[in-house]
C-alpha cells in the first residue's frame, strides 16, 4: 500500500507538470500542434511547420544591401515608403534569411507578408509569410494580431482563387489548408469555428464527403456553443445523405444514417433546420425500407422455399407495417398462402422434370 501511494503521488505530480507546461506554452503564444485532434484535416509537411529560410545563392544579387540588420531594415522601409516595392520585398526577405536571430527579423517578416497582401495582392504568398512568422517568431510578434491576419488572408484566398495562365480557379485545396493552419495555430480564437466550418465545406465541395463529416463532427465537439456548430449539424446531415446516395444498398450505412438523423432531430432547435432534417430522415427511411423489401423479395423465387418467402415478408411487415411496400408484401403473403407445393416453394424442385431441375440448379 505504501508503494502504491508513493507511485500515485509521483503520477499526479507528473501529470500536473505536463498540464502546466502545456498551458504556459499556449499562454506565451507558442503554437500548439494537436494534429491528432483534428480528424479530416490534412497532416502534411508545410501545413504544420514552414520550412526554415536559408540565405540564397549568389549573395551579390540576393544578399542584403547593408552590413547590419538594423541598417538593412531601415533601408527596406525607406524603399517601401518611396514606392520601390520590389527592392523592399527583396530587402525584407534578405534580412530574415541572413540575420534570422536578430530582433529586426520578425519585423521584416511581417512587413514582407503585409507587402505581399496589400501591394502585390498575392494572398497565397502572403499567407505563407504570415505562417512563417508565427512558426519561427511567435514570441516576438503580436500573436493574436498575426493569426487574425492569417484568417483574413485565408478568406481572401477563397474569394480570389488562383490564376493560372489568366484562367481563374477556385483553389479549394490550398484554401482549405490555410483554414486548417489557422485552426492549428489558434484553436481558441473567436474565428476558429468559422475557419473549421469553411474547411469542412471545402471538403464537401470537392466530394470528399467522409472527411467532411469528420470535420463537421469535430467542430460540434470542440465548439458546441458556437453558431457554426448549428450549421455543422445540418450540413453533416446533408453530407451523410450524399454518402447514402452513393451507397444506397449498404444496409449498415443506411441504418447508421437513419439513427444519426433521429439523434440530430432531437438536438436541433431551429424549426427550419428541423424540417430539413425531417425530410432527410424520411428519404433515408425510404431507402432503408426499399432495401428491406428487396431482401424479402430475394427469398420469393422458384429456387427458395415458400416458408422462407413467408418468413421474409413477415419480418418485413413487422418492421414496416405502414411502409409504402406493406400492401404489396401483404398481397404476396396471401398469394403464398393459397399456393400448393407444386406451385412454388416447398417440394417444388422435386416435381420438376430432370432437365428443368438442371436448369434450376444453374439459376
Amino acid at each position: 500500500m505504501k508503494r502504491l501511494r508513493i507511485f500515485m503521488i509521483f503520477a499526479l505530480v507528473a501529470v500536473s507538470s505536463v498540464c502546466m507546461a502545456d498551458v504556459s506554452s499556449f499562454q506565451s503564444g507558442v503554437p500548439r500542434y494537436a494534429t491528432d485532434a483534428y480528424p479530416g484535416f490534412d497532416i502534411q509537411e508545410g501545413v504544420v511547420v514552414s520550412e526554415k529560410k536559408k540565405p540564397k545563392w549568389f549573395a551579390f544579387l540576393n544578399g542584403p544591401e547593408k552590413d547590419t540588420p538594423f541598417d538593412q531594415l531601415q533601408w527596406a522601409v525607406a524603399c517601401e515608403s518611396e514606392g520601390a516595392y520590389r527592392k523592399a520585398r527583396k530587402g525584407y526577405d534578405a534580412l530574415v534569411r541572413n540575420w534570422p536571430s536578430s530582433p529586426e527579423a520578425p519585423v521584416a517578416q511581417e512587413r514582407l507578408a503585409d507587402l505581399e497582401l496589400s501591394v502585390y495582392e498575392n494572398p497565397i504568398q502572403a499567407f505563407t509569410e504570415y505562417k512563417y512568422l508565427l512558426d519561427y517568431y511567435s514570441a516576438q510578434c503580436d500573436y493574436s494580431k498575426v493569426v487574425g491576419k492569417m484568417y483574413d488572408t485565408a478568406r481572401r484566398m477563397q474569394a480570389t482563387g488562383k490564376n493560372i495562365c489568366f484562367i481563374r480557379f477556385e483553389n479549394r485545396v490550398e484554401t482549405r489548408h490555410a483554414y486548417e493552419a489557422v485552426v492549428f495555430r489558434a484553436p481558441g480564437a473567436s474565428f476558429a469555428p468559422a475557419a473549421m466550418l469553411a474547411a469542412a465545406r471545402l471538403r464537401k465541395a470537392d466530394g470528399e464527403y467522409d472527411k467532411a463529416v469528420l470535420v463537421y463532427e469535430t467542430l460540434q465537439n470542440a465548439y458546441p456553443d458556437s453558431e457554426e456548430s448549428r450549421y455543422a449539424l445540418v450540413e453533416e446531415c446533408e453530407t451523410r445523405m450524399k454518402i447514402l446516395d452513393l451507397h444506397g444498398y449498404n444496409r449498415t450505412r443506411a441504418v447508421d444514417t437513419v439513427n444519426f438523423l433521429r439523434s440530430a432531430l432531437r438536438r436541433v432547435v431551429d424549426q427550419e433546420d428541423a424540417e430539413e432534417i425531417t425530410r432527410h430522415l424520411a428519404e433515408a427511411s425510404a431507402k432503408l425500407e426499399d432495401e428491406a423489401f428487396a431482401s424479402a423479395k430475394f427469398y420469393d423465387s422458384r429456387t427458395r422455399t415458400k416458408r422462407n418467402a413467408r418468413n421474409a415478408y413477415g419480418e418485413f411487415l413487422k418492421a414496416n407495417p405502414e411502409g409504402r411496400h406493406a400492401e404489396e408484401a401483404r398481397a404476396r403473403l396471401d398469394e403464398l398462402a393459397g399456393e400448393t407445393p407444386a406451385d412454388t416453394g416447398d417440394g417444388a424442385a422435386a416435381s420438376l422434370p430432370q432437365n428443368e431441375k438442371m436448369e434450376e440448379s444453374v439459376k
